[in-house]
């Protein structure tokens, strides 16, 4: 696979990306969170009090705490899962703003939001958004894209590059025996533990061996060549 100019492979990227994204509005939230705790705030407080520029409550500070330990642990993870938890995360956060927009100076505004709330819940949702889909929502994805390789003809994400491509090593004919499905699943599984950082050294030889396969049967044979050896 083809390298950038600091020598890290675009699928590293990706994953870096996904990982650097969750990471630091977790910290954002853990800290407000942690902070709100502290004071001793009332859970259901609707008026709230101040923590770093905006308002707060128990009940608030509680789910900023549990969402930046759901983020942390999504960017350990990596790969698909830390990028749908993001994107989960983040429109979490838009529909949060806006329905606690309505909420504010009523009596059910229990997670004590303010205008200033509602402005960085929108933020933290689109940076959640966008940095999740880094990668993986377009049209057109480059052949080393982690996403991609992971993906089937009838995988809901595949946009069509996968129909619109040539005869190339990402198109799967049928295995003709058991021992073809194995080295399918296998390759699958190898270029999924690629794409999160965490392939041992034989799936990293054998799928650079493979890489530079025209069609999806020579790649099979190369890989499963890579078995003897």
């Amino acid at each position: 696979m083809s390298t950038g100019a600091q020598g890290v492979r675009p699928d590293q990227r990706v994953v870096h990306v996904h990982r650097i994204g969750a990471v630091v509005v977790a910290l954002v939230i853990a800290a407000f969170g942690v902070l709100g705790l502290v004071g001793g705030l009332s859970f259901f407080d609707t008026e709230g009090a101040p923590v770093m520029g905006l308002s707060t409550n128990g009940a608030l500070s509680t789910i900023s705490l549990v969402t930046a330990v759901v983020l942390v642990a999504a960017a350990i993870r990596g790969g698909r899962l830390a990028s749908t938890v993001m994107m989960v995360v983040g429109t979490l956060f838009l529909v949060s703003a806006f329905a606690n927009l309505a909420l504010i100076g009523t009596a059910y505004n229990l997670l004590a939001f303010r205008l200033p709330n509602v402005f960085f819940s929108i933020a933290a949702g689109c940076v959640l958004l966008f940095t999740g889909a880094y990668g993986r929502a377009s049209a057109k994805l480059p052949p080393d894209n982690p996403y991609k390789l992971e993906r089937r003809p009838d995988d809901p994400e595949d946009h069509g590059d996968a129909a619109d491509a040539p005869e190339d090593a990402h198109r799967q004919p049928r295995p003709a025996s058991p021992a073809e499905a194995d080295a399918d699943a296998a390759m699958a599984a190898a270029e999924r533990a690629l794409a999160q950082g965490v392939a041992d050294d034989d799936q990293r030889r054998r799928l650079a061996a493979a890489d530079h396969a025209r069609t999806h049967e020579e790649r099979r044979a190369i890989w499963m060549d890579g078995a003897a050896h």
